[in-house]
């Protein structure tokens, strides 16, 4: 896959590769800082079977290394990004938004870190009566 923009550096490089295997996928629209890169590895599409038939991960510093990761080994997912969300948007039913206070990490595709970092604002904005008819242009940077 190629990128159209430069994804950012995780935040703690010493920590790379110990983070907890489980996590969130996806979801919350925002993010704060990247933890780390993953390749999902898969030996039932012919990666090495190191787990006893399970999926594992690779974690890696950067993205060009998770992407050169997955392109050179067999049975490898694209790169996810582990991120963490210091606070995040719920939505339990469409459009109904919930701001919820508390930190999670979760998975996401490397593509939605084009969203720009969660400011002090975003949520607030985003929640607003006042937000335009496209909330998603407030998390996008474009109001």
């Amino acid at each position: 896959m190629v990128l159209q923009f430069i994804p950012p550096s995780v935040i703690d490089p010493a920590k790379v590769g110990e983070y907890p295997a489980s996590a969130m996928a996806g979801g919350g629209y925002v993010w704060d800082a990247v933890l780390e890169y993953r390749v999902w590895c898969h030996p039932e599409l012919g990666a090495p079977d190191l787990c006893e038939g399970n999926d594992y991960f690779y974690a890696f510093e950067t993205y060009a290394e998770a992407l050169d990761y997955a392109e050179q080994n067999e049975g490898c997912e694209e790169p996810l990004a582990l991120i963490l969300q210091r606070e995040y948007i719920d939505e339990p039913e469409p459009e109904h938004y919930i701001h919820i206070q508390q930190e999670r990490i979760t998975e996401w595709p490397v593509e939605f870190l084009k969203r720009p970092k969660r400011t002090e604002n975003t949520i607030p904005d985003f929640l607003s009566p006042d937000a335009p008819p496209n909330r998603l242009a407030i998390l996008r940077g474009q109001a």
